[in-house]
């Protein structure tokens, strides 16, 4: 039979290069979980254009995932804050900015998201975070995490995002100069509860390289 287009082959393959930016789109089924994970990384020099799409793609990712919004509100009412850091300077992106995820069934799992079709949100849904911005031909970045809706610790009842993907953003291609001082405290925040909840892991299952790389890529 043919080949899967998804797999690779002589034909399509590349040598990675620390001259372009990578998108890996991960995931996997876990009896406790279903996992969708994005990261975007440069292992070189990137232009600062890259730094600043990916840093606003970030800003957006940071903005949703930290949002405070009405219980039952529809997630077509809030998606918009993952996209206002680009569309302060004319970027958008072309798909959904979320889906819902199942319990170790549907990685999409409907009618949970941020399309005009889903269902409200409410508490102990789970559903994708997942800005991103495209440069036709040259590259593209996304930033995807899983959140679960929690009740939010306000008087009314309000809901929030906490999210449950543990995995560092790429130091390189941020500009720390585009972010806010609450976008700052919330990516230490989230490098601390990495370090706490990955790092005796790692080191319970002896993987030392792999403790000093979280060390290193969850620095202040």
């Amino acid at each position: 039979p043919p080949p899967s287009p998804c797999s690779p082959s002589n034909g399509s393959s590349r040598t990675l290069s620390a001259r372009e930016m990578y998108l890996f789109d991960t995931g996997g089924q876990y009896l406790d979980g279903t996992t969708d994970i994005t990261r975007t990384v440069h292992w070189g020099e990137p232009t600062p254009f890259q730094k600043e799409a990916y840093t606003r793609v970030l800003m957006g990712n940071i903005d949703l995932s930290c949002l405070i919004f009405p219980s039952n509100a529809a997630g077509r009412t809030v998606e918009s804050f993952a996209r206002r850091a680009l569309w302060d300077v004319g970027l958008n992106y072309g798909h959904g900015t979320g889906h819902g995820i199942g319990n170790f069934l549907s990685v999409h799992e409907w009618p949970v998201g941020f399309q005009s079709n889903n269902v409200p949100l409410g508490a102990g849904m789970f559903t994708s975070i997942e800005p991103g911005y495209y440069q036709d031909g040259e590259f593209g970045i996304r930033i995807e995490d899983v959140a679960l809706v929690v009740k939010a610790q306000t008087e009314e009842p309000f809901l929030t995002f906490e999210v449950v993907s543990l995995v560092p953003y790429d130091r390189n291609l941020i500009d720390l100069s585009l972010l806010s001082p609450q976008q700052i405290r919330y990516l230490n925040s989230y490098y601390e509860r990495i370090r706490a909840l990955v790092g005796p892991e790692l080191r319970r299952q002896r993987l030392e390289e792999e403790y000093g790389w979280l060390q290193e890529n969850t620095e202040p």
